[in-house]
């Protein structure tokens, strides 16, 4: 039996409350929290109010102002108490994202992990270049280009990733001297709640950090609207990043969108294939299909297809599905029902267009799994490349498994839906490869490799996968603006 994670000495303490100003805030309206692998009631979190959302934007207004006049280095050494406490409370955390999200607890912990260290390469900017000088037209004149913050940054976080994204957001929003007030998923506001807990305890000022619950549509929309709000960063759906785009374009605000993806595995004849199949495997069943760099859909060359469906199938057919918080569990429930729904109206309606399920389609047998929203393994077979479930984002674990005869085919199938975040080649010919690399239509080309992405690099979309990235160099400067300054010191 594990530890609960409610009571005194918790992270979220007797019952879950909004973090503002440093401050448990409760409200007289709440929204049940839900344990996706029994479909049981988790918890009641405090819905937000517009008085809560404006406090918590003046909050973070009134801490920004003297945040923003610390040192890189010292906005480093804050960080890097965050990180000491994080990993005071690694395992608790953890927990708590199992009992909200239902993720196996080593993946779970496997996202602490990967929260730290995007608040470790946050950190890395302590010395970096803050500005540039230009050259002036006449002597006795300086021009510099300054790197300002924003101000206050509203960061809207999806249920996939609760910890891990909290970190990627506050991590070089923080650093480049931004305060910021974070929107959880209605479906996973714990995590949330217990991150904002562990940066108090670390020392962050208070009013540098808040969170705020409640549904997107509502809360998120007064945050995006609020004066106050200087930019707005969003990990979530193509349908939420378009509504907050034009929410924000009134007020010509800064926006980073990262969004949906539909990843293609593309497998070529010369293809290692004892390594294509295990990758193949590992990227379709991470987080049980719900990470937006899974493996969506599986382009085999003709030559090699049925193998491919057959070893794959038999490794399928061997994940261990159970209690998410078992040490050997492999796999977890979908996060809620209208999710389950969503996944099984795409298999079905493959079906009803000719696809043959091979394995999988519906809930895993036995007893335990009829509570709950457990999606089995899927692997589907005869499917063609316009079908929906080849076309829009299944986020489950489902896979298309789709034959091809040449180069030119796989690459435009490859690039026939309206995402464009990662891909995946598998070939021993470096010609190929780099064709490839040239031809796909994704911001992110890994070869003979598989996710998830490495924090100092850039995770960022194309199409309708986003307008940026929290990642390395690249994602701290959607942190900062410019200012350039004039200043003549001749005679």
């Amino acid at each position: 039996m594990t530890d609960p994670i409610f009571g005194p000495g918790t992270l979220l303490g007797p019952e879950p409350a909004l973090h503002i100003r440093g401050r448990r805030v409760t409200a007289a309206e709440t929204r049940p929290v839900e344990n996706p692998a029994t479909g049981e009631q988790l918890a009641a979190v405090p819905e937000a109010t517009p008085d809560d959302v404006a406090e918590a934007l003046e909050a973070a207004a009134a801490a920004q102002r003297a945040w923003a006049r610390t040192s890189h280095p010292r906005r480093a050494e804050v960080l890097a108490a965050v990180m000491a406490e994080l990993d005071t409370h690694a395992e608790e955390l953890a927990r708590i994202v199992v009992a909200e999200q239902g993720k196996p607890i080593t993946e779970a912990r496997g996202e602490i992990g990967g929260a730290r260290l995007f608040l470790d390469v946050a950190l890395g900017n302590k010395y970096r270049d803050v500005g540039e000088l230009v050259a002036p037209n006449t002597a006795g004149e300086q021009i510099a280009i300054r790197e300002e913050p924003y101000g206050v940054v509203a960061a809207i976080i999806p249920w996939n990733f609760p910890a891990a994204i909290f970190a990627r957001k506050i991590g070089p929003a923080l650093m480049a001297g931004n305060a910021v007030v974070v929107k959880p998923s209605e479906l996973t506001p714990l995590s949330a709640l217990a991150m904002a807990r562990v940066c108090q305890l670390a020392g962050v000022p208070d009013g540098l950090v808040n969170v705020v619950c409640g549904e997107g549509r509502v809360v998120g929309r007064q945050l995006v609207e609020h004066p106050l709000t200087s930019m707005v960063t969003l990990t979530g759906s193509t349908r939420a990043g378009r509504e907050i785009l034009a929410q924000a374009a009134g007020k010509v605000m800064a926006v980073s969108l990262e969004l949906g993806g539909k990843a293609p595995v593309i497998i070529f004849p010369d293809a290692d294939l004892d390594l294509a199949v295990g990758k193949a495997f590992e990227a379709r069943f991470w987080n049980c299909g719900q990470v937006c760099t899974c493996n969506e859909r599986t382009y085999v060359h003709a030559s090699l297809h049925d193998e491919f469906v057959a070893r794959f199938v038999e490794r399928a057919k061997g994940i261990r599905i159970g209690d998410p918080a078992a040490d050997d569990t492999q796999l977890g429930p979908k996060v809620s029902a209208a999710e389950w729904d969503k996944v099984k109206g795409l298999v079905d309606g493959a079906v009803a267009a000719g696809a043959k399920v091979v394995l999988g389609g519906d809930r895993p047998e036995g007893g335990r799994f009829t509570r709950g929203h457990w999606f089995a393994p899927t692997v589907l077979t005869g499917v063609a490349n316009d079908m929906e479930v080849v076309q829009r984002e299944v986020f489950g674990p489902v896979l298309p498994v789709l034959p091809f005869d040449g180069y030119d085919e796989v690459i435009d199938w490859a690039n026939s839906t309206d995402y464009g975040l990662t891909s995946y080649v598998f070939t021993e010919d470096l010609r190929t490869a780099m064709r490839a690399t040239d031809d796909l239509e994704f911001g992110e080309v890994y070869v003979n490799a598989v996710g998830p992405e490495q924090f100092q690099a850039f995770h960022s979309g194309w199409k309708l996968s986003g307008l940026g990235g929290d990642d390395g160099r690249h994602g701290y400067d959607r942190y900062v603006r410019r200012k350039t300054v004039y200043l003549r010191y001749g005679g």
